[in-house]
């Protein structure tokens, strides 16, 4: 008897599209998967990119949730925007971002400076302070993951504006 987990991919028989969250299945002995809103996605062997073939977008997967791996500043700062307008909807406020230290040198000349004096600036995105994650880090999760917000404890009242309503 042949072992079955051979004629699929290695993410399994089935996957959640990354852009629509489906359930996509995997097309028998390829490494590939299609989904009928997307098309199809192919496992680079090598890194376990998941590869949109008609975008050439990739992604990781961290903890059964997919990240789209960034070329572009633009792609970054966009999935914070979200991330943030997700956050103040829920009521809270975000006090930091920690961005993955491979994204420094793309995304650092889109930030800004700001600080009180001329040695303690400090590097800033929609108003927050900016940290990169360590390449000494031992924990893998930002070999995949792009950033981390941190937020304060306190939930306040949930607001239905989201949260770039605050600069208008």
């Amino acid at each position: 008897m042949s072992n079955l987990n051979l004629q699929y991919p290695i993410f399994g028989a089935e996957i959640l599209c990354p852009h629509c969250q489906q359930t996509i299945s995997a097309i028998t002995l390829t490494d590939s998967y299609l989904c009928q809103r997307h098309g199809a996605f192919e496992v680079e062997p090598n890194t376990n990119d998941l590869v949109h073939l008609s975008s050439n977008r990739r992604w990781r997967q961290w903890d059964g949730q997919w990240y789209r791996q960034h070329t572009h500043p633009d792609g970054i700062r966009f999935e914070i925007h979200e991330a943030l307008d997700r956050l103040h909807s829920q009521g809270y406020q975000a006090t930091k971002v920690i961005i993955a230290g491979r994204y420094q040198q793309i995304i650092t000349a889109y930030l800004r400076r700001g600080g009180n004096s001329w040695h303690s600036e400090t590097l800033k995105l929609y108003g927050l302070p900016v940290e990169f994650s360590s390449d000494a880090s031992t924990d893998s999760c930002w070999d995949v993951i792009n950033f981390n917000l941190e937020k304060d404890q306190q939930q306040r009242s949930s607001k239905r504006q989201g949260y770039f309503h605050n600069f208008e």
